[in-house]
């Protein structure tokens, strides 16, 4: 029995250093896929396949890994503007490069700058002689705009394409919140600054809606535009002015009546587009299936390109996304983390800096904490230049004010000069339950803000002069960094958001142009014959392969493709509508200071997954219309 007893302890400590043994293995395997990097492949003769199955965004978020493993769906792709840009100019002179293919079915779209700054270089592929081929199953505004400048435009016979436009409905809590007793206290300076009538009004206020008729009406003519030049063909006018006309003079056939618009050039499957890329591109030599074709990557293009860096470095730093407190991002601007990464430019002596700004604005602190940083870069005698992208307003604008020149497109949104704070108290609700707050004070302030007794009229007096008072710094800032008087810049102000073009002639932007045009002028300014770009705090994703093989790469099925076919596209903005409403609750809630942020200004889908797991603002924007 002892030797028996000895054998059995023998085994069970051989299993348990097996098991121990494997559980090592499988975390060194998973942290080789967590710390590898997907191959950059090489570049195949065929076609530079742009399969867009998701957002662009001016700077893509990192992806929690855990949270990944543990969500039902995969995170929605996003791909990076200026890279795509580069790859598709590098596709126009790159002699192995027949062909671009531009695969729009998931695309979920991105901002009117980007959406420009594709076209333009699609139009250089066009301008090198090569053809260019789009093909969804559903194109919605920024899909039809993309597809406006290819030489051929494809559509399934089962789908069809659809010009919304920009707007759409918000949705206003007022009346509930009164109905409920909850007292919303706002503290807000700005006619135009409408970010809090959700929780006061029922409808949107007739200020309110004269800056969103003038910001949307600004985004519309600049779609209309890009694709009346880019597609003279295409008839909006009857597409947009009677759109159930225009189905149904087609037997209600959408892909049809998208050929009649002159929307689409073709309607064919997948299989059928495939199949004549491939008579361009050529057969792919690792796949013989029916539609393939030879075909090459934006990042094995991009890393048979790599990027020289001769001559002194130009800084670039990204503020995107929401501004908020702390070390948030990419694709969230932390205010410490931007202000980081700006004191590291400065330490690497760079030849000056551009702040590249695609943000609504948010967190007044998180906004002054990036301000200064640009001040101290400044106050080393270096050049400063802001380039906005599709917004920077609110925040996006206070951290552009230190800039000796502000470069912005004409359908940037800029503007928006303006401060509020929410703060819900239920003193009234919680008294129709008997509940009531009682208690000895030795001060005004002694307890507050009390969130279920309510405020003191002192706590309400001042948090309103508090904003009051970041209000008249935020004007003093403009008006020192615009050569104008604090009355001067209040008249432009009060919270009103405005396009590039009306900025410019405002005297709130400078110059038009984008992020070449401003790193040209630093360098310019710095008097450089030869330069490049450095760009700060936006390496790659360290999970990439892992995430990548868990949302199903880049060739692979998408688990979260969704019908795109119309009904299908009403179905998905539904979903979302029901989240926005969600969110705007969370915002009422939530624990934030002073905000400098814009409600209307029209922020692409981007960041952060499913829509379920977007912040407030991008559903807002999303809702609103705004896939342009």
């Amino acid at each position: 029995m002892v030797f028996a007893r000895k054998v059995w302890h023998l085994l069970v400590a051989i299993k348990d250093a097996l098991v121990l043994l494997l559980m090592l293995l499988f975390f060194f395997a998973l942290y080789g896929a967590l710390t590898a990097r997907p191959s950059a492949g090489r570049v195949q003769e065929g076609a530079l396949l742009l399969d867009l199955d998701g957002v662009v965004v001016e700077e893509p978020s990192v992806q929690d890994p855990f949270e990944t493993l543990l969500s039902s769906e995969a995170p929605i792709k996003e791909y990076r503007a200026r890279d795509l840009v580069r790859a598709i100019r590098l596709a126009a002179t790159d002699d192995r490069i027949k062909a671009v293919v531009l695969d729009l079915s998931g695309f979920s779209g991105g901002g009117l700058i980007h959406m420009q700054e594709l076209g333009e270089a699609l139009d250089s592929v066009r301008a090198a002689k090569k053809p260019v081929l789009a093909w969804a199953v559903g194109y919605t505004d920024d899909g039809v705009m993309l597809a406006a400048h290819a030489s051929e435009v494809w559509v399934d016979p089962l789908g069809g394409a659809f010009v919304m436009g920009p707007g759409g409905n918000n949705l206003y809590f007022g009346p509930l919140l009164e109905k409920l007793k909850i007292n919303t206290h706002v503290y807000r300076v700005g006619t135009f600054k409408d970010a809090v009538e959700p929780y006061l009004l029922g409808s949107a206020s007739e200020p309110s809606k004269e800056a969103r008729r003038a910001i949307y009406a600004a985004i519309w003519d600049a779609w209309q535009a890009d694709v009346k030049k880019a597609r003279p063909k295409a008839d909006i006018a009857r597409v947009t002015a009677d759109p159930v006309g225009w189905m149904k003079a087609s037997g209600g056939d959408a892909a049809k009546a998208a050929l009649a618009a002159g929307l689409v050039d073709k309607l064919g499957d997948a299989v059928a587009f495939g199949e004549r890329v491939r008579e361009i591109a050529g057969k792919d030599p690792l796949d013989e299936l029916p539609g393939t074709y030879a075909h090459t990557r934006p990042a094995a293009l991009l890393a048979a390109h790599p990027v020289e860096d001769k001559g002194k470095a130009v800084a670039v730093v990204t503020v995107a996304g929401e501004i908020v407190d702390g070390d948030a991002g990419p694709g969230t601007a932390g205010g410490e983390r931007i202000a980081a990464l700006i004191d590291e430019a400065a330490a690497d002596d760079p030849a000056g800096l551009v702040l590249r700004v695609d943000s609504p604005g948010g967190s007044v602190l998180a906004s002054e904490q990036i301000r200064t940083a640009v001040e101290r870069f400044k106050a080393k005698g270096k050049p400063v230049a802001v380039s906005m992208a599709n917004v920077a307003a609110s925040g996006g604008y206070w951290v552009s004010t230190p800039a000796q020149r502000v470069f912005a497109e004409p359908g940037t949104i800029t503007g928006s000069i303006g401060i509020f704070a929410i703060l819900p108290t239920f003193e009234r609700a919680l008294a129709e339950y008997g509940v009531k707050g009682d208690g000895v004070r030795t001060t005004p302030l002694s307890g507050q803000p009390d969130l279920l007794s309510g405020l003191t009229p002192e706590v309400d007096q001042m948090l309103q002069a508090n904003i009051e008072s970041n209000y008249t710094r935020f004007l003093t800032l403009v008006g020192k960094a615009r050569g104008k008087s604090v009355e001067q810049v209040d008249a432009l102000a009060q919270g009103r958001v405005w396009d590039g073009g009306t900025a410019r002639q405002n005297g709130l932007v400078d110059a038009f142009g984008g992020l070449d045009d401003a790193t040209a002028w630093v360098a310019a300014q710095a008097k450089l014959t030869e330069w490049h770009t450095r760009h700060y705090g936006t390496e790659g994703n360290p999970y990439a392969s892992l995430l990548e093989r868990l949302g199903g790469g880049e060739d692979e099925a998408d688990a979260r493709s969704v019908a795109r076919d119309f009904a299908g596209l009403a179905a998905e903005r539904q979903q979302v509508q029901f989240a926005q409403a969600a969110g705007q609750l969370t915002r009422l809630l939530g624990a934030r200071g002073a905000q400098a942020y814009c409600l209307e200004c029209p922020v692409p889908l981007a960041h952060g997954g499913t829509v379920a797991r977007l912040s407030w603002w991008q559903r807002a924007a999303l809702v609103a219309g705004l896939s342009r």
